[in-house]
């Protein structure tokens, strides 16, 4: 074989190799900021979907939220809000299942003044995840449970741990600023 032939090989397989092996390092960045920022959330997500697909899922959810106006809420609304919950934890006591319903819709009204659109659970879930994926699992949680409730299968345990769950979401839309949460230097 001509050596200039043989050295055009071996350069083009070395060419091939290192954009295979950048291409092998962008992949694993990507992996590793979105498993970073998404949390369970991204276990869930490429349990349910496979590696390539969930993270597509992930990074479609980021684009859809980056339309969103996220605001941060009112001083007025806030406490507004905060108010609200109270009232819902105590008649906790008395009324669990009236508690929880009024969590659930509370929660809904908190997303929605903060901007988020408001369509079926599971579009909503996925909209939360991305600025607060640590608690939307509960929010999961806690809407299963609503969902027994409604079919008389959940028991007072089960409501108290959906109240917890509900208020592990409201706490987070209250306090963080609108959109994902920023690394502080």
């Amino acid at each position: 074989m001509d050596p200039k032939i043989k050295m055009m090989v071996v350069a083009a397989v070395v060419v091939i190799a290192m954009l295979a092996l950048a291409a092998i390092v962008v992949r694993r960045r990507r992996t590793d900021a979105l498993r970073k920022r998404f949390g369970p959330e991204y276990d869930r997500t490429v349990r349910e979907h496979g590696q390539g697909r969930g993270e597509s899922v992930l990074l479609n959810r980021e684009k859809r939220v980056e339309r969103f106006t996220l605001r941060e809420l009112a001083v007025d609304e806030h406490e507004r809000f905060i108010t609200e919950w109270r009232e819902f934890q105590a008649l906790f006591v008395d009324n669990p299942k009236g508690a929880v319903a009024g969590a659930d819709a509370l929660v809904g009204r908190v997303m929605q003044a903060r901007g988020y659109p408001m369509s079926n659970f599971e579009q909503q879930a996925a909209d939360i995840s991305v600025s607060h994926p640590r608690v939307v699992d509960n929010y999961r949680a806690a809407r299963e449970i609503a969902l027994r409730e409604e079919k008389g299968q959940a028991t007072t345990e089960d409501l108290r741990s959906a109240f917890k769950y509900y208020r592990s979401l409201f706490d987070e839309l209250l306090e963080n600023p609108a959109g994902p949460k920023r690394e502080v230097a």
